[in-house]
């Protein structure tokens, strides 16, 4: 036979039942209504996920055309300059990763989405406020991102550490 529940068990059930609306009303319309700002980082949720983070400078070989300088170290991470063009040959981070580019003036940059997925992403990244141009490329593995100057003029890119 079946037991009646108690007045306590009710109780209990009802908490339950309005915790739970609450938190999917938080859910669905407490968030931000706006595209936010990618320059923000992921925020404090990122704390609990996995060993996301950015792609190592020292793990990236250079290849510029026509020849520029070598790339040198910097307390940033790793500069590059270039006349025309670079392509970046990024070695496999061991998982998702951002490929973190800066720069003081406009730049190109292009490179496949991860995953599976048979795409070329292609942006042209401006300064913004604070004058510096900023690009973070999702890599998972073993892959090639073309940077490219506007204009030709002559360009340089940080491979920042973050």
């Amino acid at each position: 036979m079946a037991e009646a529940v108690s007045g306590r068990q009710k109780v209990l059930l009802a908490a339950l039942a309005a915790l739970l609306v609450v938190l999917y009303l938080v859910a669905v319309g407490g968030g931000r209504h706006d595209r936010g700002d990618p320059a923000a980082g992921p925020g404090w949720l990122a704390r609990f996920g996995g060993h996301g983070g950015t792609v190592d400078p020292a793990t990236v070989a250079v290849t510029c055309v026509p020849p520029a300088a070598e790339p040198s170290p910097s307390p940033e991470g790793v500069v590059v300059g270039f006349g025309t063009t670079c392509r970046l040959r990024v070695a496999d981070p061991g998982g998702l990763r951002s490929l973190v580019l800066r720069s003081g003036a406009p730049f190109l940059v292009s490179a496949p989405a991860p995953g599976d997925a048979d795409v070329t992403v292609t942006d042209e990244v401006a300064p913004g406020d604070d004058g510096t141009a900023v690009a973070k490329v999702a890599v998972d593995g073993a892959t090639e991102v073309a940077l490219r100057c506007p204009g030709g003029g002559g360009c340089v890119v940080t491979i920042a550490r973050s």
